[in-house]
This record gives structure tokens, sequence and C-alpha cells, in this order.
């Protein structure tokens, strides 16, 4: 059972680093995802934050987008940070990137600020508790429906999940804190079964 990364462009090192730090996760549960034989085996998809129209003509390119739709549909989770939330969101507001409609949320790209904006918070997210949330020229979510409001900033929410999937305006992998990835592992086990125990 492996975990895959959507690994073209933006925070695909810093996700796989804080799962290396899952103790239940072996190294070698974590895939880099480029190509639809890379898909085959993973039980869970993290397509990360970066620059979104990069991360979705590579992904459309290389026929990843229709795979991952659906692989999703079948139950396998999949996370979406930041720029992962353009792409799996409902309505884009971007004629570059067209979303997957995974989860019901329409984006402003950029919401948040340009790079010079960044910010931090601590946030409250149901089940999980406080986490430092990272805004890096984060989208908002101008409008969500049809999905479970997991945390929110100033009455916005920024952390939305809708059955098997996790969709974050901020990047929890730029922290150390490996709570929200442990809780999308055991989505994952959940989902698709145990992972096999270190020996």
């Amino acid at each position: 059972m492996e975990i895959g990364v959507i690994g073209y462009q933006g925070d695909v090192e810093e996700h796989i680093n804080i799962l290396r730090k899952i103790a239940h996760v072996r190294k070698n549960q974590i895939k880099k995802i480029k190509t639809t034989s890379d898909l085959k085996k993973v039980s869970g998809i993290i397509i990360p934050g970066g620059e979104s129209t990069t991360i979705y003509k590579l992904m459309k390119e290389n026929d990843l987008i229709d795979e991952i739709k659906g692989m999703v549909r079948d139950g396998v989770p999949l996370m979406g940070t930041c720029a992962g939330l353009i792409l799996i969101s409902r309505e884009t507001n971007d004629d570059r990137v067209k979303g997957m409609n995974l989860i019901d949320v329409e984006i402003q790209r950029n919401g948040y600020g340009r790079q010079k904006d960044s910010f931090s918070k601590i946030i409250e997210v149901k089940d999980i508790g406080e986490f430092e949330a990272v805004f890096i020229r984060a989208p908002r979510i101008k409008n969500a429906k049809n999905c479970e409001i997991m945390a929110s900033l100033e009455k916005e929410p920024v952390f939305v999940r809708d059955k098997n999937v996790l969709g974050l305006t901020f990047h929890p992998e730029l922290t150390n804190n490996t709570k929200i990835h442990e809780y999308f592992i055991d989505m994952v086990k959940r989902e698709r079964g145990p992972f096999p125990l270190e020996v």
C-alpha cells in the first residue's frame, strides 16, 4: 500500500518528508507520481501546493486527470493543499485551469494575497485540534457546498472535506506537525485497509 504525491512541481518533497515522520509509514510506501503507471498501486493521493497552472498542464499532458477522477470516485482518498485544492475544485475562476470537480467548492486564486502577504495562523481543526496554518499565495474558498467545514479562519472555510476528499487552502507540509497527514493516512487505512507493519 502506497501514498502517491503528484510530483511535478511545488511542495512535493515537503509532503514526502512529513509522511516519513509518521511512524507507521515506511519510506518505500511513499511514491512520487508523474505517470498513470505510477498511480496503479497507490491507495491515497496528495496534490501539493505550487503553481496550479503548471501542475494542471503537466497532469493533463500525462493523462493523470481522468485517471485520478476515476480513482477518487472509486473511493481512493485524496488531499489537495493550496494549488492542489484549486485543481480538485468545482470552479477555479481561471480559464487556464479547469477544476476536477472532486469537491464542491468555488475558488478565488491568490485570494489571501501574493507572496509578500504570506502569513501563518493558529486554527482549530475538527477532530485534530490546534494547527499552525501557513498561507502562501493561498486560494480563498468563496463558496462551499455539500462538504464538511473542518476549519475556518475569520468565519471563512480553509479546510473542507467531502467523503474521501480533503481540500486545504494552506500548507500543512510546511510545519513539523504531522497531525493532518496522520488524519489523511487514517482515512486511507479505513478506506483501503491497514498499512503493513514495519518488520
